[in-house]
């Protein structure tokens, strides 16, 4: 049993009411679990497959879930950006491994699965590109049509693509996201469509089960969470988890949760270094990493609630050093992710440099998006191939053997 609490005014509601703010303060909402009741389900979950719905007993959905198979994305033990930092247990977790390309599909698979719960047909979100490619696959799985707004020319070409092929009804406004938001939300209020951003609190349900997989593949709490900010529901998301799972007795510590914006989009950041109560919105966001250009994150209440209470920090880093870290993941690690992926190791960087986080800690950084998300970075980045004539000398030549 669960119900939609207020994070502010405490006041509770139905868990079938359709609502995505308090009505009554304006503030965000939260479920909350009558974990009392519940069994601590540690032993139960190691024996189902690592994926979101290993862990729903702590899920609010009661119908057959819609699922792509998300979850159980890789761990890496990040050994050479680690050795250069003279950190031992730098890892990241790549959520670009996910259905859709990145972690959206996680709170997804939980958003339209409630959706079916709660008797709506038709979803919509607001998107920077990842969120309405997760919501077009699983609408798409779900048969039920979806909705997509869309900053016009701020979307990488690739997550376009993944929204129109999945058949995902997609507009683009003359605006920001930030406006987007707005629009859509008013439409989901006026005219009956589910809302699927993150303020929806049932989105961030499945979030949180990142942090869930990460402890049981560590078999331990790290010290520290790394996660990029945009809208801030992920840090948000892996917080609450974490609680839930002190709450029921199954872990004894909290990890540090620590937000990583970009430079040019950085309320969040602001608002922490400054010791301002709320974020003061940025009105013109803008950098190479789409994914997180949110000038007025909706989730920063809980955001900066995630890292105050765990002692955590939060850090800006420039363009030039998300596109250094996205080479260096990719090019000393193996592992492709999108520009705003790479924002979490890059902080980590910019906090050793800083003295602001210890070399001794075990540190995990959430990789949020696959590499060919945004494919023209990517070329934007590199040489283009070499092209030669159709002979051995040319190409032994080209080789310089």
């Amino acid at each position: 049993m669960y119900d939609l609490v207020c994070v502010d005014c405490h006041a509770r509601f139905d868990q079938t009411d359709i609502i995505y703010t308090c009505p009554r303060c304006g503030h965000l909402l939260t479920v909350e679990y009558d974990l009392a009741s519940i069994e601590p389900p540690g032993a139960v979950w190691q024996q189902r497959p690592l994926s979101v719905w290993r862990y729903r007993e702590l899920l609010p959905v009661e119908v057959p879930p819609v699922t792509l198979r998300e979850g159980g994305t890789p761990l890496y033990h990040l050994e050479t950006i680690g050795e250069e930092l003279g950190i031992r247990s730098l890892y990241a977790k790549h959520e670009g491994m996910n259905p859709s390309g990145s972690f959206k599909d996680r709170g997804m698979t939980v958003g339209v699965s409630m959706a079916l719960q709660l008797g709506r047909r038709i979803v919509a979100c607001a998107s920077t590109g990842n969120t309405s490619a997760s919501l077009a696959m699983y609408a798409a799985k779900a048969k039920i049509p979806a909705v997509v707004l869309l900053p016009a020319g701020k979307v990488a070409v690739g997550k376009v693509a993944q929204a129109l092929m999945h058949g995902a009804r997609v507009i683009s406004i003359r605006g920001n996201f930030d406006q987007a938001l707005a629009m859509v939300h008013e439409l989901c209020l006026t005219h009956g469509l589910y809302l699927l951003n993150s303020v929806n609190p049932f989105r961030l349900e499945g979030q949180k089960t990142i942090g869930f997989e990460a402890i049981d593949q560590l078999s331990r709490v790290p010290d520290r969470f790394v996660l990029p900010v945009g809208n801030a529901g992920n840090i948000s998301a892996v917080y609450k988890g974490l609680i839930e799972l002190k709450t029921l007795g199954m872990v004894d510590s909290l990890p540090m949760m620590t937000g990583i914006q970009a430079a040019g989009s950085a309320p969040v950041v602001r608002a922490i270094q400054e010791g301002l109560p709320a974020v003061v919105p940025e009105k013109n966001p803008e950098t190479v990493a789409t994914a997180i250009r949110i000038g007025a994150p909706v989730n920063a209440e809980k955001a900066l609630t995630a890292i105050r209470a765990t002692g955590g920090t939060a850090t800006a880093v420039s363009d030039d050093e998300i596109l250094a870290m996205q080479r260096a993941l990719a090019r000393k690690e193996g592992i492709g992710v999108e520009p705003a992926s790479a924002a979490s190791v890059a902080g980590v960087k910019r906090l050793i440099e800083e003295g602001a986080i210890d070399r001794d800690e075990c540190i995990v950084c959430v990789v949020t998006g696959h590499l060919l998300k945004d494919p023209d970075t990517v070329i934007r980045q590199c040489e283009p191939p070499t092209e030669i004539d159709a002979d051995i000398a040319s190409l032994v030549s080209a080789l310089g053997l």
